[in-house]
């Protein structure tokens, strides 16, 4: 069977959607829009206050913009380069991949990433490993690739080869810090995991947890978010939530646990993911009209969560 989906965000069960310091003193904006003004940057994040508990629109009218639907941030090791998924709303493709580097104190403007160089019209989804030295992307027929670092540039992108059937739908390619490799299947909608065997994947495995779609285990795999519409509480809502899961000692994972309502509103939030210094989540939410901007708020949200005999 053969789907044809959109990758920036997951609604619906059945619907794919995916289709997840102020800055006066930077410029970077979405290559397809005239630049508006210069602004410089000498700090992570855009130069941007950080968020405490409650989310904030990431980098407005700068990373973030009106009009369009983004989400998959992910940032390298050093917090010098971003990587994210974004379409316009105008747009009935899956959207493409942008990018910008920290480089003499400066961010570069977004441009989008062409990894394929014309083999995919759409990439989506990026996760750059946490050695720093790979990004896994997806295509637009839901397989994933990567490339690997070169010494200032990146390799000819690569079909990864997993043992999964080629008509299978995959979502959310992220790694841990040992390597292995997590992603959700929307063929058998379920959670997995590939070990890492010297680089590479001979066996995949399923994450044994309730539910979840678009998925991020920690590095040390200690705990794993997802977004899910499943609402035990409220089975009449149809928007997605994000949901958090502990690692226990025995290695099983514990209920999942929603991250509340200072995090989940009544939009769709999807795509968490947690920045390479563990300070902030990363995620999108869809406000209206198909659009979703990227919010951040601390990870301390996650972390007071974990049960207290973890």
């Amino acid at each position: 069977m053969k789907y044809k989906i959109s990758l920036l965000l997951l609604v619906p069960v059945f619907t794919v959607l995916f289709n997840s310091c102020n800055t006066k003193e930077q410029k970077v904006n979405d290559p397809d829009s005239p630049p508006d003004n210069h602004r410089d940057i000498v700090s992570p994040y855009f130069g941007q206050k950080p968020p405490g508990l409650i989310p904030e629109v990431f980098a407005p009218d700068i990373v973030s913009l009106k009009e369009r639907v983004q989400g998959s941030v992910s940032f390298s090791p050093d917090l010098d380069e971003m990587y994210f998924s974004a379409k316009k709303k105008s747009e009935n493709w899956d959207g493409s991949v942008y990018f910008s580097r920290l480089e003499n104190k400066k961010w570069t403007d977004l441009k989008k990433a062409n990894f394929t160089k014309g083999k995919s019209i759409a990439e989506a989804s990026p996760f750059v490993s946490p050695s720093g030295k790979r990004i896994y992307f997806l295509d637009d027929n839901t397989k994933i690739w990567y490339v690997d670092r070169l010494e200032d540039s990146w390799s000819d992108a690569v079909k990864l080869d997993l043992p999964i059937k080629d008509d299978d739908v995959i979502f959310s390619p992220n790694e841990a810090k040992n390597g292995d490799l997590y992603y959700f299947n929307l063929s058998k909608f379920k959670l997995y995991y590939a070990p890492n065997k010297n680089g590479e994947f001979p066996e995949v495995r399923e994450v044994e947890v309730e539910f979840g779609v678009h998925n991020f285990i920690s590095p040390s795999q200690d705990f794993l978010l997802v977004d899910d519409r499943d609402h035990h509480e409220d089975k009449a809502r149809k928007d997605n939530d994000i949901y958090v899961y502990f690692k226990k000692k025995d290695g099983t994972w514990t209920k999942p646990i929603n991250l509340g309502s200072e995090v989940n509103s009544d939009f769709s939030e999807t795509s968490p993911r947690i920045t390479p210094d563990g300070k902030y989540l990363f995620f999108s939410r869809y406000i209206e009209d198909a659009a979703a901007d990227i919010y951040w708020v601390s990870a301390e949200v996650v972390h007071r969560l974990r049960p207290n005999d973890l």
